[in-house]
């Protein structure tokens, strides 16, 4: 997608390296950048060296990810229209097009971004993304930011090491842990999502007065996009239109003020040399404010008849003339276009300090701040709101106007792009109407979560046999060197995974397999492959010689000690036996 033409290319600030390398270039570490699974197990961190979010974290993470994973990989990103243009422009470009590399944008920012971006690249309208949300690095930070107060004086090897042994530690014993439980809270959550939608879908159907073809939402869609593709910026002539017409505004002003002052006459009777004085310097000020005029009036004149140039304008428009009132028009909605854009602006900014505030971890001078700033902001966006409506009346024919309570209510801003045609009625489009737009975002919402279904189906399988593969694994390995020297060997949480699947399959609705499948990887311990089992070394030293001279016979205190070292040994020993049988206990 070509930067002229992306939706949000002027829109996201984050990644304009002007502005980060000097915000953030004093510090030698800002930040990680980092890439996580849906699961939330941390794939890649990347250190950010003096500066901000810059571009080439997220090239080189693609970069690697490509790499390691091939084609068909899709990577949600806040900012991801935006970073798939400079994807494409950069060298990486070619190979993310063969491995059909897709840049998508998270559901909590998405909603942020224009309506024609969403219909490319929210996860509602992506086919084969299911109910992910594509935000799983806003969990992550909110539970690693607790660690960046005690690396924020580290040296550059301790922070690095802090912050991998923290996601080492994530990554298996909270993420494996809650593996099964994520399973069961995504298909349980399609499953609702399904009975909804197919219970609420059919009413909306016929109040709407459409068949069960469900390829009508598809084409509303499309035409919405094909509406708002033709919302474009105005062409050349058209902008060279509008401020030939404001110069002749300005020019006329002007003028007008020249005129003034050249018909006033001020005429002065000396009486003495104090009103003689005061009298000189009230005509240096008039002889000043008439030069200033008559230099703003060939300013404005010397514009007026360059642009009269370009535009090949032999007589000078006035009010009268038809070229004149289409002008100001153009004009008038290009201004309603803009105090648009600045009311849409402000209310971003409140959803987004709301879901702040609202957000776990806020203290409460940060609760304290925010409510401040929403409440200024309230008050901003209802001086903007005026100001709206008096631009909505102003053009031809006259736009909507908003009440208050319909601007705080816009949690989606598809709302917002609707209002910026000034030329066409779209009202009695079909996928204008609030119910209409009410169905489609069921019909698309159902078929994300039955696609989830099938995922989950897949995902629910590749689990159990896992589990199988490594029971077996482990076991095949205890009888092979059981003889030689015995070892404990333990499974981490899997009781707990085998009673959440147990769980996933009561589910009303539940389509998937729990039998274990075959893996398609080769390496030892998959499958029924043999594990190749090295023994270290030092366990296969052979026992040293008896020494030659005898040992002294222990005292009754060295018998006591090492009684009660028996002792400790043992009780230790029945702890970890009770603990295993906990962990392996189904109940």
């Amino acid at each position: 997608q070509d930067l002229d033409t992306n939706p949000c290319a002027g829109q996201w600030k984050n990644m304009d390296d002007a502005k980060t390398r000097k915000a953030w270039g004093v510090y030698d570490e800002t930040g990680i950048f980092i890439a996580v699974c849906r699961h939330g197990t941390c794939l890649l961190i990347a250190d950010m060296v003096q500066s901000g979010e810059r571009a080439k974290y997220p090239l080189a993470v693609v970069s690697k990810l490509m790499t390691a994973f091939s084609d068909g990989l899709g990577g949600g990103y806040d900012i991801g229209c935006r970073f798939q243009t400079t994807l494409a422009r950069s060298t990486l470009g070619p190979q993310a097009q063969v491995l059909n590399h897709t840049c998508l944008v998270g559901a909590f920012h998405g909603h942020a971004h224009r309506r024609l971006c969403q219909l490319s690249h929210l996860t509602l309208y992506v086919e084969g993304l299911g109910l992910e949300d594509l935000e799983t690095c806003e969990h992550t930070f909110s539970k690693s930011n607790m660690l960046a107060s005690t690396v924020r004086y580290a040296t550059a090897f301790h922070r690095q090491q802090a912050i991998n042994a923290y996601f080492e530690h994530n990554d298996h014993f909270e993420i494996y842990a809650n593996l099964t439980n994520f399973l069961f809270d995504n298909y349980k959550q399609a499953l609702t999502i399904i009975h909804d939608s197919k219970t609420i879908l059919p009413n909306l159907k016929r109040d709407l007065s459409i068949d069960d073809d469900d390829s009508i939402f598809y084409r509303w869609l499309e035409e919405e996009k094909e509406y708002l593709e033709g919302l474009s910026r105005e062409p050349p002539e058209e902008t060279l239109h509008m401020e030939y017409w404001q110069r002749l505004g300005k020019f006329e002003a002007s003028s007008q003020r020249l005129r003034e002052i050249l018909d006033t006459w001020s005429v002065f009777e000396p009486v003495d040399a104090t009103t003689y004085s005061d009298d000189t310097r009230v005509t240096w000020r008039n002889e000043t404010l008439c030069r200033h005029a008559q230099e703003n009036y060939d300013k404005d004149l010397l514009v007026v008849q360059e642009l009269e140039h370009k535009l090949n304008i032999s007589r000078r428009w006035v009010p009268e003339d038809k070229e004149w009132q289409n002008a100001g028009r153009l004009v008038a909605n290009q201004e309603y276009r803009r105090v648009l854009d600045n009311l849409e602006s402000l209310v971003v900014a409140r959803l987004f300090e709301l879901t702040k505030m609202n957000r776990a971890g806020t203290g409460y001078k940060l609760r304290k701040h925010i409510a401040k700033a929403l409440q200024s902001r309230s008050a901003a966006i209802k001086v903007m709101l005026e100001h709206y409506n008096k631009c909505a009346l102003a053009v031809r024919p006259p736009c909507q106007t908003l009440q208050w309570e319909q601007v705080v209510e816009y949690a989606f801003l598809a709302n917002f792009d609707l209002l910026r045609d000034t030329c066409e009625d779209i009202s009695q489009c079909p996928w204008a109407h609030p119910t209409a737009r009410f169905a489609m975002d069921t019909y698309f919402k159902m078929r994300r979560a039955e696609e989830e279904i099938v995922c989950l189906n897949i995902k629910i399988r590749r689990v159990v046999t896992y589990m199988h593969d490594e029971d077996r694994f482990l076991h095949t390995c205890e009888e092979k060197i059981g003889n030689i020297y015995p070892a404990l060997a333990h499974q981490q949480f899997n009781g707990s995974h085998l009673k959440r699947l147990h769980d996933i399959a009561m589910l009303p609705g539940f389509s998937g397999i729990l039998h274990p499948g075959e893996s398609i990887f080769k390496g030892s311990g998959e499958g029924d492959i043999e594990p190749d089992i090295i023994i270290p070394p030092c366990l296969l030293a052979p026992l040293q010689p008896p020494p030659s001279q005898p040992l002294h016979e222990d005292t009754h205190e060295e018998l006591e000690d090492e009684d009660d070292a028996e002792r400790e040994v043992e009780e230790a020993t029945h702890m970890l036996q009770d603990v295993l049988e906990v962990s392996f206990d189904p109940e």
